[in-house]
């Protein structure tokens, strides 16, 4: 197993279970003890755990997995919601983005649609689409896309997230209006809405889905019937849910009831 994907793995089981076992996890993952130590001391130096006698435990109190870390988890369903969703986004409309992997999919369809980037579109001169952004790493990806006219908040960076929150981003938030906003989100539960873990994100994504005609959550369905700290909104906000084929038939007909429509890939 390569270092990229241990680690990974090593994370999951901090984030899961709030500790890990060095002796566990080199059984699980079918490498040495001394790999596994190695691993945890390198992720340690990073700050994204503790180490302790035999193992490791969750860095903090509201322990969350850098974006960096978090890409492999679910990455087929995220990439195929990616596609599906920039597939709701026609030529020249203003799109808001926010934080996270799944969303962060989207951007990457989004930069390589032909009627966006393409041949004829640089022939035309003018944005064929403007994103605005709190997501500092989906900004750096369509920054050098030409074709895209790219807005990005203010704010305070969040190392967990990439994402900037505060009043600045609210201030620029509040004065612009959207055809739009594609919500990443940690949660979403039928009875209560969307959900993030942080409630400076929730504050700016709430904005953002205030702020556009549409609404568009992308969640892989192991987001689905969970709760987070921070909500976002409710489902009477979201007009599309936008997720995997494990999604059940039961949550899928819930969702219908409660006017959001839901397309599965």
């Amino acid at each position: 197993m390569a270092r990229d994907a241990r680690w990974d793995a090593l994370l999951e089981l901090v984030g899961r279970h709030g500790r890990v076992e060095v002796e566990e996890a080199a059984a699980e993952l079918a490498v040495s003890p001394a790999t596994i130590r190695r691993d945890l001391d390198q992720l340690a130096e990073q700050h994204l755990l503790t180490r302790t006698r035999g193992g490791a435990v969750a860095h903090g109190v509201s322990y969350e997995l850098a974006l960096r870390y978090k890409t492999g988890r679910h990455a087929p369903e995220k990439q195929a919601i990616g596609r599906a969703v920039s597939g709701l986004v026609a030529v020249g409309e203003v799109v808001g983005l926010t934080g996270g992997t799944t969303v962060t999919e989207v951007a990457r369809a989004l930069a390589v649609r032909p009627d966006i980037v393409g041949e004829t579109a640089v022939a035309g001169g003018a944005p064929t689409l403007t994103v605005v952004t709190n997501a500092l790493n989906i900004a750096s990806e369509l920054a050098i896309r030409p074709q895209i006219k790219m807005v990005v908040t203010g704010g305070v960076a969040r190392p967990q997230s990439y994402e900037l929150t505060g009043p600045l981003a609210v201030g620029v938030m509040n004065e612009i209006t959207l055809d739009v906003a594609v919500l990443g989100v940690n949660a979403i539960d039928i009875e209560r809405g969307a959900y993030v873990h942080h409630e400076g994100e929730a504050s700016v994504n709430r904005l953002l889905a205030e702020r556009a005609q549409r609404v568009v959550v992308a969640a892989d369905s192991s987001k689905i019937g969970k709760r987070a700290f921070a909500r976002v909104c409710d489902l009477g906000l979201v007009d599309v849910l936008v997720t995997d084929s494990h999604v059940t038939a039961e949550a899928r007909d819930r969702f219908g009831e409660a006017g959001v429509q839901v397309i599965t890939v």
